[in-house]
């Protein structure tokens, strides 16, 4: 993955998200791919994921 990727992605901070500093931001990357980092911590990079893989995560949270 080049930081290219990361050019022009939109971040979301989560709706569950805490007033304790316990937030995630997903983002959806130029490649199709998502990501999600550390809202408090941006620098550290972020985890990527197949869109496919993603999807069934986000999936499985639902039910």
């Amino acid at each position: 993955m080049t930081s290219d990727e990361f050019d022009g992605a939109v971040w979301r901070k989560s709706t569950y998200s805490g007033s304790n500093n316990g937030c995630v931001e997903h983002g959806r990357l130029r490649s199709g791919r998502q990501a999600v980092r550390d809202t408090k911590d941006r620098e550290r990079g972020a985890v990527v994921f197949a869109a496919a893989s993603w999807r069934t995560f986000v999936d499985a949270v639902r039910r």
